[in-house]
């Protein structure tokens, strides 16, 4: 039954089935951007006294047992819910609601994000246009193109990630060249990887907590999983996996040699570092490019995958009637849960006009809500194989959540004052709502796998 069908005749929403293993690959990757170290490049390099390189490596080494633990449950899981769908099934109703509302804090306001980076930019090239008008012109750009469906998203993500790879692996070359004529550290040194006079525990943390956010995309592959082609539920995963890698990989090849850069070089606005660094090592032609760059090329192509991935979760929670149940409205034609997406990008495009000039807070309080649902994430895990079939599969099924746990509490202690009040407001907020829907019975409803 097509998406379509099945609405028409009032049975249970689906999405439609049109995505392959690179489809999913390619997805991941637009989601994070490969130019994404160079988004927090200012505030990294700060939080972390210049370890920039160590903080990028612990938040990859926390982000592989998240993503293990999210393989380990698509494949047992398959929900376009992502953690809601997984703590729903592993640890109960409202547990499951939870992590929802919890996910929902970081999928609603990544987008706000990225277009507070995008207007950043543009106010690079066009100071005369406040930030607004370019949140606005994103806002409503994103949500056109994912109008028509998901496979058009996935080949205008296809061009985006290869256009991205390509400039970026230009730039460092200029910049390797500039180091050998003396800026930065002179060279390729392990200067941003760890030197004990700048070592702090607790900055490196902070630090983490802000990095954290370059890779956040590999789990929303997960929020697809109903849209994959074909019966292995381990495709899924393997994407989720090849993702973090391939970016794990890629930042700290970047942030190794802008950390080599940076020393000795001014920075008067974090938010625009990269701009400053590339004006003072390679040459302002260098800043303005990265500055078209970025607002055409990420611009307007990272919010599109962001944008389809928190319309999932709002299509799976309103399927579900944990939010209102127009959200589970599935278009007709395009087989897109159109509903969800107005929603998101109305949302996303508030939190982006009143938080355009608090970019580093706004991603802190995106990371609180991401950690909150790894932390369910890892707990889902623990309950259904470990305890409740009583696995021995000692790494994935014990170790691997565990210590995910661990990474994902250790990195909390950095997050911000105003990210910590904004996410337990929310997590509050969630709580009450929760405790509604229980009064009223909502939360009985038995999805199907």
């Amino acid at each position: 039954m097509t998406a379509a069908e099945a609405t028409a005749a009032g049975t249970r929403p689906v999405l439609k089935r049109s995505l392959g293993y690179w489809d999913l690959i390619v997805y991941g990757l637009a989601y994070i951007a490969p130019c994404a170290p160079l988004s927090t490049l200012g505030f990294v390099w700060q939080s972390s006294n210049g370890l920039i390189v160590l903080a990028y490596i612990l938040g990859g080494i926390c982000m592989y047992f998240t993503a293990k633990s999210y393989a380990v449950m698509t494949e047992a899981i398959p929900s376009a819910g992502s953690v809601y769908g997984f703590a729903r099934h592993a640890l109960g109703r409202f547990a499951g609601f939870m992590a929802g509302w919890m996910i929902l804090l970081d999928y609603l306001l990544i987008p706000a994000f990225v277009y507070v980076l995008i207007a950043v930019a543009f106010g690079e090239l066009v100071p005369g246009v406040g930030r607004a008008t370019w949140i606005l012109l994103l806002s409503g750009f994103t949500l056109l193109v994912n109008w028509f469906g998901v496979t058009v998203t996935t080949r205008a993500n296809f061009v985006a990630v290869a256009l991205q790879a390509v400039l970026l692996l230009i730039f460092l070359g200029y910049c390797v060249a500039s180091l050998h004529h003396g800026f930065g550290t002179g060279g390729l040194t392990l200067a941003p990887v760890y030197t004990a006079s700048a070592f702090s525990a607790a900055k490196i943390f902070s630090a983490t907590s802000i990095c954290i956010m370059s890779f956040l995309g590999f789990d929303a592959i997960s929020t697809l999983s109903e849209e994959v082609e074909g019966n292995d539920r381990r495709v899924v995963g393997r994407a989720i996996i090849a993702v973090l890698v391939i970016s794990a990989a890629f930042f700290v090849l970047v942030t190794f040699v802008l950390g080599n850069l940076l020393p000795g070089i001014s920075i008067k606005d974090p938010a625009a570092a990269t701009y400053e660094l590339a004006a003072a090592a390679v040459g302002v032609w260098a800043s303005i490019a990265i500055a078209w760059s970025y607002a055409i090329i990420v611009g307007l192509s990272n919010a599109l995958p962001m944008q389809v991935g928190v319309a999932r979760v709002l299509f799976a929670m309103g399927r579900d009637r944990q939010l209102p149940h127009a959200l589970a409205r599935v278009h007709p034609k395009y087989g897109t849960p159109y509903v969800g997406m107005l929603a998101s990008a109305a949302i996303s495009t508030a939190v982006a006009l009143a938080m355009r000039n608090l970019m580093d807070e706004l991603a802190t309080i995106v990371n609180f809500g991401a950690l909150s649902g790894f932390l369910l994430l890892h707990v889902s895990v623990l309950a259904k194989f470990g305890i409740g079939q009583r696995s021995r599969a000692w790494f994935t099924h014990w170790l691997v959540p565990i210590l995910g746990i661990g990474v994902v509490l250790a990195v909390f202690t950095g997050m911000s004052a105003l990210a910590a009040k904004v996410g337990l407001s929310w997590l509050a907020a969630g709580l009450v709502y929760g405790l509604v829907l229980r009064t009223q019975r909502r939360d009985e409803l038995n999805t199907p796998l």
